[in-house]
């Protein structure tokens, strides 16, 4: 179990702290330095990058979610519910993520790739309420995770 929760919490890392990153260093830097072309084109390369990570941390929490909770607690049944409200969220925050991958990221690349600047910026600004909805929802995850056997 030990290996199986530190990957858990690694990934949780990786994602969370990715957005943090993004949303609230990365972003107010971008619009206070860069014009609207250059900042649509630095988030474009940013995300390309990032978000393979975050398909990597989605796939690491399930599979290690998944095999703590019937390897450790036997299955849902048996599950705290602290680890149900984790899962739940968990949950939420991938279909979020795959939302936002599959159409405004996608309309994103689009937009740069033709130099359609207004259509970029309003990709992006889905992108970012998107990102800080995932954001809160996994500072509420981390929270219940770190205290919520303590209910």
């Amino acid at each position: 179990m030990s290996a199986a929760l530190a990957l858990h919490a690694l990934a949780a890392v990786v994602w969370v702290g990715g957005m943090f990153f993004a949303h609230q260093v990365l972003r107010p830097v971008a619009v206070d330095r860069l014009e609207p072309p250059l900042r649509l084109q630095l988030w474009a390369g940013c995300f390309g990058r990032f978000f393979p990570w975050v398909w990597l941390a989605i796939a690491n929490l399930a599979a290690t979610g998944y095999w703590i909770i019937f390897a450790v607690y036997g299955g849902f049944a048996a599950t705290p519910i602290y680890v149900h409200i984790m899962n739940g969220i968990g949950l939420v925050m991938i279909a979020l993520f795959t939302w936002l991958f599959f159409v405004p990221y996608r309309g994103l690349k689009a937009a740069v790739a033709t130099q359609a600047w207004p259509q970029g910026g309003e990709q992006l600004a889905r992108i970012r309420r998107i990102v800080g909805t995932n954001l809160l929802l996994g500072l509420v995850t981390i929270v219940v995770a770190v205290g919520g056997r303590y209910w």
